[in-house]
């Protein structure tokens, strides 16, 4: 397998978790709420789905388990942050603190066991393209998680849901004059995104790397976090965004496999370099951020 095909291959598995992720924080930024959280929520999440799996209880229910987990977990954020209108920022920086936290702790006795992955679906004839076949051979994750790209995307821009949720984000005092519960808006909000890191953490190491190790998240869900920014909180570009993270995390196994004379640690910093790279470009543009931008981000809301 060449070094093309290989990241063509893989391109979609390597970006699911960006991509579940950085969709549950799109919904909870478009609601005005700021969740830096999200990399111990995938932490947290990605121990309670190796945990179900190693125990037998199956991938299906580790998904049920982890989303479960995580938006309770996401709970204690927005019962601060909506309760007591507390800094969003800091209590963020303190749930992903605390969900890593719990990941160490409870993982602890599972470092470096394993478990087994999800077999492959093809889409037949495609699947046997070449060069880029392997594209369309991925485990049923994969599939499920570009149907709920495309859900949510409509839900977004065309439903009435959408349009309220919105509404929140961009003027949360007018929405509530209206008579829309602003703060339990919200908190539905977190709590879908601590739902959908959780099922980010569940495919990591449920499914993508089927093994248990500490810190195995890597900055994940900080990315994630990036991605809303990089896709300027659109969904289509969302996802473009952790299909280029997806294909630049291989990159470095790519070139390695090729014997390409690069130390390792320069190719496995390439998706944060990129990251940095990227962020600066799109914050250069103010009328990009201006215009796709959420008003009331960031903001706590007072009746």
């Amino acid at each position: 397998m060449s070094a093309i095909e290989f990241t063509v291959t893989g391109m979609l598995a390597a970006a699911t978790p960006f991509l579940l992720a950085a969709l549950g924080e799109l919904v909870v930024e478009r609601a005005g709420v700021l969740n830096l959280g999200v990399e111990g929520l995938m932490a947290f999440g990605a121990v309670v789905a190796f945990i179900a799996v190693y125990h037998g209880g199956g991938h299906l229910f580790a998904f049920l388990a982890a989303g479960l987990g995580g938006a309770l977990l996401s709970m204690v954020f927005a019962g601060i942050i909506l309760g007591f209108n507390a800094n969003q920022v800091a209590t963020g920086l303190a749930l992903g603190i605390l969900g890593q936290g719990l990941s160490a702790l409870f993982g602890k006795s599972y470092e470096s066991l394993t478990v087994t992955t999800l077999p492959k679906v093809p889409v037949p004839g495609l699947s046997e393209i070449p060069v880029i076949g392997g594209l369309f051979n991925q485990d049923i994750v994969v599939w499920v998680s570009l149907v709920v790209t495309i859900g949510i995307w409509a839900l977004l821009a065309y439903s009435k849901v959408g349009l309220v949720l919105r509404a929140v984000g961009e003027n949360p005092k007018a929405a509530h004059a209206i008579g829309y519960p602003v703060s339990a808006i919200r908190f539905a909000a977190v709590a879908f995104g601590g739902m959908m890191a959780g099922f980010a953490g569940t495919y990591a190491s449920a499914i993508y790397t089927p093994l248990w190790a500490e810190g195995m998240i890597a900055g994940r869900g900080w990315i994630a976090i990036a991605l809303v920014v990089f896709g300027t909180w659109r969904t289509s570009r969302i996802f473009l965004g952790a299909c280029l993270f997806g294909a630049v995390s291989l990159m470095g196994l790519a070139a390695q496999a090729t014997g390409l004379a690069v130390p390792s640690q320069l190719l496995a910093c390439l998706p944060y370099l990129v990251t940095i790279i990227v962020l600066g470009l799109i914050s250069a543009d103010r009328r990009l951020l201006k215009l796709n931008g959420v008003a009331s981000l960031g903001e706590p809301f007072e009746r």
